[in-house]
């Protein structure tokens, strides 16, 4: 690979989405700061979507969209191959990509899920995901833990904003393998052909949480929260892994860079992207936790399906298709 994600992202821009202007009524807890003001005041509605499990809210925050240049960012997948499973989904290249992070509230801790670009990517591209946490009624402040699925600038850049940390009370996950590769002072030059900003990056989002005592690596897997368990699945990145998250019967699973572009990915899974670390692990990984998550009918909240990224995978008689969940727009739960 010879350019960051961050670059292959930029490079691909042709248009930006101003919004993506969801138009739901949205559940704020009772002790959180009213959002009646801000959402009044955004037009379109910001884009956040609150979805129950068990006891848990669970609240999809856009971080925005980006377009993506798939011709270029796929491996080993002629220009044909890739044309002709976008038309079998009515889409044409480049593809318009959301970036999701999602917020747990489990009535005593908040916790994040991904933080999206924050101002890594530039003006318009992404950096949305906190104004959209704000909108839904919650302060940045009061965020307890955030949960990186790895170490990506569209999963972590939005910890920091002008050098400081954006959740200066929150304790930072992140699998200790993505750690050691990205952190590593003797990789800052890249590694592997991986391009150096992604090293560069990481050390300038999760640097000041690692000053601060707020960085926690794990390895294998680790209950990290009460009904909150990190499950490793390397491949993407050495250090990428799944939340699952359950509460009264009930669970859902991040599964953050499993499947990057659904209209491809779905169909054929053995097909990689320039994004990750490990081409065969991350075709393997994928695979598996296809057939595993479609077994055990798991909902799932991925970091690049269609805002607001959660649903059900299914098995097709060739690969596999994504089920979005019902649409949502009533009190109660």
């Amino acid at each position: 690979m010879n350019t960051s994600k961050q670059h292959l992202v930029l490079a691909a821009v042709l248009t930006l989405s101003a919004a993506i202007g969801g138009t739901f009524a949205p559940v704020v807890p009772a002790y959180a700061a009213s959002a009646s003001t801000a959402v009044a005041a955004t037009v379109p509605m910001p884009d956040f979507y609150p979805y129950r499990v068990g006891n848990f809210e669970i609240v999809a925050l856009s971080d925005g969209t980006v377009p993506l240049d798939l011709h270029a960012l796929m491996k080993d997948a002629p220009k044909g191959v890739v044309d002709k499973l976008l038309h079998r989904s009515f889409l044409t290249n480049p593809v318009e990509s959301s970036i999701n992070g999602f917020l747990i509230d489990t009535g005593t801790r908040l916790i994040l899920v991904d933080t999206g670009a924050g101002d890594l990517f530039g003006p318009g591209a992404g950096g949305k995901l906190v104004a959209n946490l704000k909108a839904a009624g919650y302060d940045p402040a009061r965020i307890d833990d955030v949960l990186i699925t790895h170490i990506h600038p569209d999963h972590s850049g939005g910890l920091v904003h002008d050098g400081q940390r954006v959740f200066p009370n929150a304790t930072v996950f992140v699998g200790k393998p993505d750690v050691d590769l990205f952190m590593d002072p003797a990789h800052q030059n890249g590694v592997d052909g991986y391009d150096k900003s992604y090293f560069h990056e990481a050390v300038l989002t999760l640097g000041p949480y690692a000053k601060a005592g707020k960085l926690k690596p794990f390895s294998g897997v680790t209950q990290i929260l009460p009904g909150i368990e990190a499950i490793p699945t390397p491949g993407h990145t050495p250090g990428h892994s799944f939340y699952l998250v359950q509460s009264q019967g009930h669970s859902i699973e991040f599964v953050g860079d499993l499947v990057n572009s659904e209209a491809v990915q779905f169909p054929q899974p053995g097909i990689t992207t320039s994004f990750d670390f490990n081409q065969s692990g991350a075709a393997a990984q994928r695979i598996k936790q296809f057939a595993n998550l479609a077994g055990k009918r798991e909902l799932i909240a991925a970091a690049h399906l269609p805002f607001p990224g959660l649903g059900h995978i299914r098995k097709a008689a060739v690969g596999w298709t994504f089920v979005p969940v019902d649409y949502r727009n009533r009190a109660g739960k």
